[in-house]
């Protein structure tokens, strides 16, 4: 093979590589006790099921915001995940319900304890070293400017 094909090749699996890293999906940030968070915004069936699948690094103050069409009970597994995440399972009025710890590459289901329309995963710890707890209240700017909760 010719390696002009080579190359065009390894650059077309490192754009795809890129696009399923998640640098395709919008962005948030989430204020919660004085801590901000960069997240990706995971809002459609797709994206939520990737999840931060098959990455090997999250940077201290980013995750992934899972938006739910309506609040429901939602469960997490970690079956293709190889970071340790913890989760935040939010109500519809911007109230953390449960926060739960999850270990990589398990298939454990971490369900929300009630009816959840938001879900913020982020490295293992990150609420702890915050304080952060349930009963604590989040703040969410979209890149458009607007916030959830209304």
């Amino acid at each position: 093979m010719p390696r002009k094909h080579i190359a065009a090749i390894l650059a077309i699996a490192v754009m795809c590589a890129a696009a399923s890293a998640g640098q395709d999906l919008p962005k948030a940030k989430v204020y919660i006790q004085g801590a901000v968070f960069d997240v990706e915004v995971a809002g459609t069936p797709e994206t939520r099921n990737r999840g931060l699948m098959n990455r090997d690094q999250l940077c201290s103050n980013c995750g992934m915001l899972f938006v739910f069409s309506e609040p429901r009970y939602v469960s997490f597994w970690m079956k293709d995940t190889t970071l340790p995440l913890s989760i935040a399972f939010i109500g519809s009025n911007g109230v953390i319900v449960d926060i739960q710890d999850m270990q990589p590459l398990t298939t454990e289901s971490h369900r929300s304890r009630s009816p959840a329309l938001y879900a913020l995963e982020v490295n293992l710890g990150a609420f702890a070293e915050h304080g952060i707890e349930p009963g604590h209240s989040v703040r969410i700017i979209r890149e458009d400017g607007s916030a959830w909760p209304q």
